[in-house]
């Protein structure tokens, strides 16, 4: 043959016939046990009811350095065959100079992220800058439903992190060795990730991150948090909505206009630095838009409550 072809027209050609170019998956390495207590704990925990999930507490740490860790290696594959073992890269490690946090969220709420300084973190160390700080604060504003969630990190199952979740009488959810992709707080990180990585200016160095990780943190949309309980409580949040369009059926059949007799009502935050929710926004393009918004530490902003109903419009600011 001896003709030279440009990557596009490749491309392009893989492009009609469903081949497209993306980052392999990356998962842990899982042995039969740890399939099994995978199974084990999606089955006592599928049937949770909402009022069950908002007591728990899921917790995890997370590294963030300096450069990214990424190694962009891309591959071309189908459509629908993300997940698929041969498209999928094993790893355990991260590097780079940077920063080990921690951070915890829950339906009602998120703790404040915690950067560990240099020096390893022992049960001891993770007694005194997480548990008492932040977890036990906590379960003094829950109560004894509180439940607390941690993985099986050799520093989270130390005796002395046992003796005090004890003392301070605190439940703590059983949970599945490798199983990162359980814990909705992973997707969290990822948002931080991308925030920091969308940022014009990138961190050159530990105490630039530092404050950036801390900035990013606060700024995090609520939305970030609470759409990943959607996914952990999809089952439940279908049953009911399907018990909610029950009851509305059942009272419009004896109250015909029992929807002129509701006051639906909801809170909105707007920004004076233009941010916009992205769960109302959508971008029609055939290029990919690459936004990078400068966003201050404590950006202004105004609460709208409104109100709708048959009788018109209820709208409160503060």
């Amino acid at each position: 043959m001896g003709r030279q072809v440009s990557w596009f027209t490749v491309a392009r050609h893989l492009h009609k016939g469903g081949i497209f170019v993306r980052r392999s998956e990356r998962c842990l390495p899982l042995k039969v046990d740890h399939r099994r207590h995978r199974l084990q704990w999606r089955r006592e925990h599928k049937n949770w009811t909402f009022n069950q999930w908002s007591h728990v507490l899921f917790t995890d740490e997370s590294r963030f350095s300096t450069r990214s860790d990424s190694q962009r290696v891309l591959i071309c594959r189908e459509i629908g065959t993300r997940f698929y073992t041969s498209n999928i890269k094993e790893r355990h490690h991260y590097g780079g100079p940077g920063f080990l946090v921690w951070g915890g969220i829950m339906l009602n709420g998120e703790t404040e992220l915690h950067i560990f300084d240099r020096g390893s973190v022992i049960g001891d160390r993770y007694c005194e800058e997480v548990l008492l700080p932040h977890v036990c604060l906590f379960r003094g504003d829950i109560g004894p439903d509180f439940i607390f969630m941690d993985d099986n990190a050799r520093t989270h199952r130390t005796i002395a992190v046992e003796d005090l979740l004890e003392s301070e009488n605190i439940t703590r959810m059983d949970w599945p060795a490798y199983s990162p992709d359980l814990n909705p707080i992973e997707h969290v990180w990822d948002a931080l990730g991308r925030r920091i990585a969308a940022r014009s200016h990138h961190p050159e160095n530990t105490h630039q991150l530092k404050q950036i990780l801390i900035e990013e943190w606060v700024l995090l949309p609520c939305q970030v948090i609470y759409s990943q309980f959607g996914l952990a409580i999809h089952q439940n949040d279908h049953q009911a909505r399907r018990r909610f369009v029950e009851w509305a059926q059942n009272e419009i059949a004896v109250v015909p206009d029992l929807h002129k007799r509701i006051l639906f009502s909801d809170e909105a935050h707007f920004w004076l630095n233009g941010y916009v929710n992205k769960q109302n926004c959508r971008i029609w393009s055939e290029a990919n838009p690459q936004v990078y918004v400068e966003t201050p530490l404590h950006p202004e902003k105004l609460t709208v409550w409104c109100a709708l109903w048959a009788g018109g419009i209820l709208l409160q600011k503060r």
